[in-house]
């Protein structure tokens, strides 16, 4: 999509001009992953029109293949409108304590998308296909699509799906929780944020998650500003438990924060690193985003981020990351780093 971000905080009533931005789950994952020197497809659909001119190039921009997306002479690019606050999970009834969301999609490009849209040549040849609860909101299509890419098959990739769950996007506000259980149970990587999942399901802690969700191999709890808890299965069946707490940040604005923390657990997992460094990654590549006003931050250097994720555990805890602190260097962080 396109975003348009305000240019100073307030309602949207009264906030009286946008800054264009490129926003979109998918989209961000792939400009994060690019950008940190993997090689990142992004396949879907846009209008043929001016913002998906802008959405195409700038995404290509960041390194990103987007030979396989889609123009469509008939339906728009979809766009939407956000205030400067953090975006409501519908917890305990409410739907808009946080932030105003108004999405532009109904009709738009995106929402055409089938499964002819698909290439299994192009699927199969790839590490990680990664997919998000998004898309199947979309429309009965979208959801073909989804249904379609986590139905379990002999020689697909790994599967990773961030459930994201959007209140507002859901027609139905008990059919798609169901939807999201349902598409997550058939991934082999789930991300699900622990507000998401009480708000979604009524499950309340990561071994909650866990239980009502077994078949994943790998299971992301993210715990916001504490940290977050990943189950591992074992050879043996069982699950290795490994928790890793958040950075402190000073926070510009946290939407786009959860793609981030994704992209960086997804850069981690496809470097084979420790499960406990790809959680660190995961809130290293989420502070860049949380550092910026857009949903996508200048990631650090691999260099940079590998430093960081390696700190003792006193020294995580007594970092403090600010704007800038990836393009500028760690003198805008709050704490010197040690050398190693």
């Amino acid at each position: 999509m396109v975003t348009f971000l305000p240019t100073r905080p307030g309602r949207l009533a009264d906030v009286p001009s946008f800054d264009r931005a490129i926003g979109g789950a998918e989209s961000n994952v792939a400009c994060a992953l690019a950008r940190t020197g993997h090689s990142a497809r992004w396949i879907s659909r846009v209008g043929a029109d001016g913002f998906g001119d802008h959405l195409v190039g700038a995404i290509a921009d960041c390194g990103v293949d987007v030979a396989a997306v889609q123009r469509d002479p008939l339906r728009p690019t979809g766009i939407y409108f956000r205030t400067a606050g953090e975006r409501a999970t519908g917890v305990d009834g409410e739907t808009s304590d946080r932030a105003e969301v108004l999405y532009y999609r109904a009709g738009s490009a995106a929402s055409a998308m089938s499964p002819g849209l698909l290439d299994g040549r192009a699927l199969h040849d790839t590490r990680i296909l990664h997919l998000t609860g998004i898309t199947a909101a979309l429309s009965d299509s979208c959801l073909d699509v989804l249904r379609t890419l986590t139905r379990r098959t002999p020689g697909r990739p790994l599967v990773s799906f961030d459930v994201n769950y959007r209140v507002g996007l859901w027609r139905d506000p008990v059919q798609g929780p169901e939807i999201l259980l349902e598409l997550a149970r058939g991934c082999d990587l789930v991300f699900v944020g622990e507000d998401e999942a009480e708000a979604a399901w009524d499950l309340h802690g990561p071994d909650a998650i866990r239980a009502a969700l077994p078949e994943p191999a790998t299971l992301v709890v993210k715990q916001g500003s504490q940290g977050a808890t990943v189950h591992t299965r074992q050879p043996d069946g069982t699950d290795a438990v490994t928790y890793a707490p958040a950075l402190a940040v000073d926070v510009v604005a946290p939407v786009g924060a959860g793609d981030a923390f994704a992209a960086g657990f997804l850069s981690a997992t496809l470097r084979e690193l420790p499960v406990f460094a790809r959680i660190r990654h995961g809130h290293l590549m989420a502070a860049a985003s949380l550092t910026v006003p857009g949903d996508l931050g200048v990631p650090p250097t691999r260099a940079l981020a590998d430093r960081l994720a390696d700190l003792p555990p006193a020294d995580w805890g007594t970092l403090r990351l600010g704007p800038g602190w990836t393009t500028e260097g760690l003198r805008t962080a709050r704490v010197e780093v040690p050398a190693q």
